[in-house]
């Protein structure tokens, strides 16, 4: 068995400056504050969470594309 990491989660905003704490709970992480770059995008440095302005949603191509049916 292979050992697959996951894509990292993608989170569109409405805002330019965000926040992340992981979660919460016991997997979560400090609460930690990004501003959202030119390009419209910030990544978490400990979850590694996008996250994507909405503005900028359509310059922004998912790694791991889904289905329709899984959103």
């Amino acid at each position: 068995m292979s050992d697959i990491i996951p894509p990292p989660e993608v989170i569109y905003v409405d805002a330019h400056k965000v926040a992340c704490n992981g979660g919460g709970g016991a997997l979560g992480h400090p609460l930690t504050y990004y501003d959202l770059g030119e390009d419209g995008t910030a990544e978490c440095g400990y979850c590694d969470r996008k996250f994507v302005h909405k503005d900028h949603a359509h310059d922004y191509v998912d790694p791991a594309p889904r289905p329709e049916g899984d959103h």
